[in-house]
């Protein structure tokens, strides 16, 4: 029998904001080099709900409001596939085979690369990949009616209802002002008031730095125009609309601006959008985009500000309020750039973890939503033209790192822009496949964006990225193991099975060991030393390319099993996946990255793709393989020890890495390294740049180390195991709300170290195992009935796991 306890409610209440005593500069200029850092812009608060973004700085007289909107995304669809990529494609593995790097690189850089203009990493405003960009600035000039020394400054964004406030006095009058984007009402709201009445005059003004105008209609301000087609020509539409509304004055135009003067309330209303469709091949919804903004502020205005602020409030915690955290620190009031210098500087306020964890569920809330566009590189927020690495989409661990949260954290709606963006890519991907490969399936390689871009990039080095769909498409069945969405899974089983067909074609047999390989392709950005001397990327049979195809292959024929699927492809994916090349321990112990045991070129490379089957695969284990988990340790150790895991995805990257080994104090040390090296005061991470990337890795990051769900048994349960990874300096803590896989919800409580009571909640009623320090439970549960357990009800087993 299990025996039933209530969790410690003290988790349920919390304090969970960013707090500043002074304003980020709104006038500091932003740097116009994508590849710097804005100092003051990164000291700016955000606010989003996956469409608009904000950046709220704070300033008193001079107010800045940063503009975002996801689909703000210079350039146009293009052709860039190859046909004459096929011609060479068997010369190529017949150099690589035979050790001819030099040439094999040689012939593949002028062959097998994108026609046209990519993503050349710097001019790709200019062309027609494109850049996501900044929408603009709204700018609030405000006239206080008393003059005197600003006092009682304080700014916060509140992670728990999604708002940034803003309060201050001048002599005997205080001011207030709050900011927020709701999702339910597709507007970023705005309030400035204060408690004497007459107190301050206010005026609006929109801009950005090029290709606008400004407009009104009737007294709404309106900022529009076309982006660069990378063409030369006019490519993507906008529109942003300002509406102020004044309960106790009139309100004027002026030129470029509206204002209200002797006012003591004021609400703003502004909204968003682009002509974007994420549909092949047009991308343009061919809608009437301006007056669905019109409308949305028209119907968002006519209601109270507290209703506006209620209906977000609701949305937003509805989302946030599923997952608990707690360390028992103690949280009020604590200035949030002085705790971040102070953990630098060795004093580490346990608070700080708290608010990371959360805040990457926030910044995700914030920039994922149903409908909208993935996060990405930048999230939903850039103050930029011409974003660092075009702000972009990633898929050789970026994008996959956006949404590692999303699950196991109690947010699987926000993954909804991914998947929609993976099936966005299938018909592209088919015409690069065929015209690239003469492959059936579809591919994507290392980089894309919202114009459906599949083919490689302009150099083979980091372009021959050929796993990349098989990586994104394992979140398909993450979400369905954690959600056990059948419908889901129908849904989305042609993109597997399709993504399935590529690799089938594009696998070869090695001539020596007789195992399928996959190539020409790269371990993601990284460089190894051929026998000749030459430094190469590309090469026949990277074992990250092994990994994530098994893991699709895998995954295909478990939803084929799922949904009673047989057919040729599944016959076939079985016979290919038994011989695909195995992972492999090299001379040194480490596990080897490539085919042969090459010399790295870069030891300490920020990269540790060859390491997937331990995250956030599940191939590797201590439980179930020990010694490719030893010489998986002993890969990170060595790339730690030449420099590696000092950028902030990196070292996020780490964290979960350390914490599959069950190292809990190797896994706090990278997440101090992530905090002290990058982290901004605004606790964006960046890498350097700021990419938002290292914010959702530190939330994945912390939920590894208290929960892993990724392992399965000979008998197919799914092995819950808890707190696999507690550091010894979080010696008392709780969490609730995080997820398991079969459906399993999970509450912790632990004391002096140890696990004090555990609840699960079976969403599924999936039997499962529960794993703590060698001891295990099987547990047969009924749908929604929680089961409240001790650990010393827990039974010891045979070799950690029966």
């Amino acid at each position: 029998m299990l025996t039933f306890f209530f969790m410690h409610e003290n988790v349920m209440s919390q304090n969970l904001k960013l707090i500043y005593e002074s304003p980020a500069d709104p006038l500091a200029k932003d740097y116009p080099w994508e590849w710097r850092d804005d100092k003051e812009w990164l000291k700016a608060l955000p606010i989003g709900n996956g469409f608009l973004g904000g950046m709220i700085f704070g300033g008193v007289h001079e107010e800045r409001i940063q503009l975002s909107e996801h689909s703000m995304w210079s350039g146009s669809p293009q052709v860039s596939d190859n046909p004459n990529a096929i011609l060479y494609l068997d010369s190529i593995r017949t150099l690589l085979f035979d050790g001819k790097y030099a040439e094999a690189t040689q012939m593949a850089n002028k062959t097998q690369i994108a026609e046209g203009k990519g993503s050349d990493f710097g001019n790709g405003a200019k062309s027609q990949f494109g850049s996501f960009q900044k929408l603009g600035d709204l700018w609030l000039s405000v006239d206080h009616s008393v003059e005197g020394e600003i006092e009682n400054y304080n700014r916060e964004l509140d992670l728990s209802t999604g708002i940034v406030s803003v309060t201050y006095s001048i002599k005997d009058v205080n001011y207030f002002r709050e900011y927020f984007c709701s999702y339910p009402d597709q507007v970023m709201v705005m309030r400035l008031t204060s408690d004497k009445p007459n107190a301050f005059s206010l005026k609006a003004k929109l801009d950005r730095p090029e290709r606008f105008h400004s407009t009104f209609d009737g007294n709404d301000l309106i900022i529009e125009g076309a982006l660069d087609n990378g063409l030369g020509e006019d490519g993507l539409s906008y529109q942003g609309r300002l509406r102020i509304m004044n309960t106790s004055g009139n309100i004027y135009n002026n030129d470029t601006s509206i204002s209200t003067k002797k006012t003591d309330d004021v609400v703003l209303i502004f909204g968003a959008d682009t002509d974007h469709l994420l549909e092949y091949p047009s991308y343009n919804s061919n809608l009437d985009f301006q007056t669905i903004i019109k409308d949305r502020i028209d119907k968002a205005s006519q209601k109270k500000y507290c209703e506006l602020m209620n209906i977000h409030m609701m949305d937003h915690s509805n989302l946030f309020d599923r997952v608990k955290f707690n360390l028992n620190t103690g949280r009020d009031g604590i200035e949030t750039e002085s705790m971040l210098e102070n953990f630098k500087n060795g004093n580490r306020n346990p608070h700080l973890y708290e608010l990371l964890f959360q805040y990457g569920r926030y910044l995700l809330i914030a920039s994922s939503r149903p409908g909208s566009l993935p996060a990405n590189l930048q999230g939903v927020w850039t103050n930029k033209l011409q974003s660092p690495w075009n702000g972009d989409y990633h898929t050789d661990v970026n994008l996959e790192m956006n949404y590692w949260p999303t699950e196991v954290t109690n947010l699987p709606e926000l993954h909804t822009p991914l998947f929609d963006l993976i099936k966005s890519l299938v018909e592209p991907g088919r015409k690069t496949a065929q015209v690239h490969y003469q492959a059936n399936g579809w591919i994507v390689h290392p980089i894309t964006n919202i114009w459906g871009y599949t083919s490689p990039g302009e150099e083979a080095a980091w372009g021959m990225h050929t796993g990349a769909t098989a990586w994104i498409s394992q979140h398909i069945m993450e979400h369905y193991r954690f959600t056990q969405d059948i419908d889901f899974l129908k849904n989305m089983y042609s993109v597997l099975e399709e993504a399935t067909e590529f690799y089938l074609d594009w696998l070869v047999k090695d001539p020596v060991t007789g195992f399928y390989v996959s190539g020409p392709a790269v371990s993601p950005e990284n460089s190894f030393i051929a026998k000749d001397g030459t430094i190469a990327q590309i090469s026949m049979g990277p074992t990250h390319d092994h990994q994530v195809i098994r893991r699709l292959f895998k995954d295909y024929l478990e939803s084929s099993t799922i949904l009673n699927i047989q057919n040729q492809v599944t016959l076939n994916v079985g016979a290919v996946l038994a011989i695909i090349a195995e992972n492999k321990i090299g001379k040194d112990g480490r596990l080897m990255e490539w085919s042969e045991d090459f010399e790295e070129a870069e030891p300490g490379h920020r990269h540790i793709s060859h390491l997937f089957d331990l995250h956030p695969g599940n191939e590797i284990s201590p439980l179930f393989t020990p010694q490719l988990a030893d010489a998986a340790e002993k890969s990170i150790e060595t790339r730690l020890k030449n420099g590696g895991g000092n950028t902030g995805w990196s070292a996020t990257w780490l964290v979960s890495q350390f914490a599959r080994l069950y190292k809990g104090e190797q896994a706090i040390e990278n997440l101090n390294t992530v905090i002290a090296n990058s982290t901004a005061p605004n606790l964006f991470g960046y890498y350097p740049p700021f990419q938002m990337d290292a914010n959702f890795g530190i939330t994945a990051g912390i939920a590894e180390m208290l929960l892993q769900s990724h392992t399965t048994d000979d008998q197919g349960y799914h092995i819950i195991h808890l707190l696999p990874a507690l550091p010894d300096s979080w010696p008392n803590g709780e969490i609730c709300g995080l997820k398991a896989r079969s459906g399993v919800e999970v509450n912790l409580k632990w004391k002096d170290g140890k696990l004090e009571i555990a609840e699960l909640t079976s969403k599924s009623g999936l039997p499962f195992k529960l794993f703590y320090k060698g001891k295990i439970k099987i547990i047969n549960p009924n749908v929604n009935e929680k089961y409240k357990i001790k650990s010393t009800l827990l039974e010891a087993s045979k070799n950690n796991i029966e």
